[in-house]
């Protein structure tokens, strides 16, 4: 018996619905093929954290959350790329590279979480060679409280579920890869 591998559905069509605001980036068109410079070192890739920018959120929001997840992965729980909180209120776009784990263009007060490569920061796409093109989702949470008390080392899964809790709205924007 032949088992065809099918992509899971969107992860965010599981959660509570909110409203969307406009997440825009100059390094990745919504829906294409992501660069080189975003893709895992160890998959000949830069592991650079692409430029964000958002606009339209609720004027109720409190601060932001930035993260990149790829549901796509062959485990059982996707694979967690990116995950920043406590962004401040009135910071509406992340440089390319912020993701760095020393955290050098990241905004005071932002808090990156291990990623499921167990470092701090944004690890740059892998999926396994001869996979399906994975989707990158990039998704900025307007979240309702100035800040989240999270262990940056814990598992994302509490920090996941805090965000889930607090999140007035969201945006996105996708990217793919595929070796």
């Amino acid at each position: 018996m032949s088992l065809q591998r099918t992509l899971p559905p969107d992860p965010y069509q599981f959660l509570p619905e909110r409203p969307g605001f406009e997440v825009s980036s100059e390094d990745v068109e919504h829906g294409a093929p992501l660069d080189m410079a975003h893709v895992y070192t160890g998959a000949g890739g830069a592991d650079q954290s692409p430029q964000l920018s958002w606009r339209g959120f609720p004027e109720e929001t409190r601060s932001f959350a930035v993260t990149c997840f790829d549901p796509d992965a062959p485990t059982l729980s996707g694979w967690w790329h990116w995950f920043v909180v406590n962004i401040p209120v009135d910071v509406t776009s992340l440089q390319r590279g912020a993701g760095r784990s020393d955290s050098a263009l990241m905004p005071r007060g932002a808090v990156q979480l291990r990623n499921d490569y167990g470092s701090f920061g944004f690890g740059g796409c892998g999926p396994p060679q001869g996979d399906p093109a994975h989707r990158y989702f990039f998704v900025v949470h307007a979240l309702d409280t100035d800040h989240l008390d999270v262990d940056p080392a814990a598992p994302v899964a509490p920090a996941s579920m805090q965000v889930t809790v607090h999140t007035l709205a969201r945006g996105m924007i996708l990217g793919t890869f595929q070796h």
